[in-house]
């Protein structure tokens, strides 16, 4: 029996049109009824994942890639910019890309992005528009997007300790303070519930999964998840639109 099950979200446990089905609900309600805890492990920020954790109710939530950590509402980790590190890194990407590309950044107040058409992302929550021109935050996370890694290298080496990872599906980079991983902020989790590594099962889909899924005890791959994630993984179950991590939920723990 494990005593937490890890879902990342867009790609693993949202289908393709960003909903989660009755099925998984009630499979994820199931598992809590037998004594084990749900967390959710995202690259969203917090307040982009706010309806599917008003859905669940996870007890855990790991956001912007592993940079906020919070156990039943409160923060047991955090790995930060410092507002500097931002304004920088900021600085550098819209130098480099002669000021077209566009830009996220997670804060513990909100998530700002300097779109040129407004996305209106209904599953994404409350988005605050911004040039970046007076921004002066510390930030949990920024994305950037850009299609050319050299670029994307001197952005991360515009600051110290940065981290960065494309996404596979986008021509969007993460950048991250060393030290915020999904990696580490389980780390965290094992420090503050006394749990082990083997007591946790997480399932995801894309490059920032990676880690997560060979430092728990189990991880499952989902069906339409990238090679690397396939190899990486204990096992591989059906793909998100077909309620793969419920279905082997279902299967083999329930």
């Amino acid at each position: 029996m494990y005593k937490l099950i890890l879902l990342d979200l867009d790609g693993t446990l949202l289908r393709s049109d960003k909903t989660i089905s009755e099925y998984s609900i009630k499979t994820l309600d199931a598992c809590r009824q037998k004594g084990m805890m749900i967390g959710f492990s995202t690259a969203r920020g917090e307040s982009n994942a706010k309806q599917f954790i008003e859905q669940i109710k996870p007890e855990i939530i790991i956001s912007s890639g592993g940079a906020l950590v919070t156990y039943k509402e409160n923060i047991i980790y955090t790995c930060m910019f410092s507002e500097s590190e931002t304004k920088t890194l900021i600085k550098t990407a819209l130098s480099v890309t002669d000021n077209e590309c566009e830009i996220t950044v997670d804060t513990l107040n909100g998530h700002y992005w300097n779109y040129k058409i407004n996305p209106n992302y209904s599953d994404w929550g409350e988005i605050i528009h911004t040039d970046y021109t007076d921004f002066c935050e510390s930030s949990l996370k920024i994305c950037i997007q850009i299609n050319d890694y050299s670029n994307a290298q001197k952005i991360a080496k515009s600051v110290g300790n940065c981290t960065f990872t494309r996404f596979s599906d986008v021509d969007w980079y993460k950048y991250s303070k060393q030290g915020a991983s999904k990696e580490s902020a389980i780390e965290a989790i094992e420090k503050t519930l006394s749990i082990s590594p083997n007591d946790i099962i997480a399932f995801g889909d894309d490059y920032v999964d990676l880690e997560m899924l060979k430092c728990c005890g189990k991880g499952i791959a989902m069906g339409n998840a990238i090679e690397e994630v396939k190899s990486a993984a204990d096992d591989v179950t059906e793909n998100n639109d077909n309620d793969g991590a419920a279905k082997y939920l279902e299967r083999w723990i329930l």
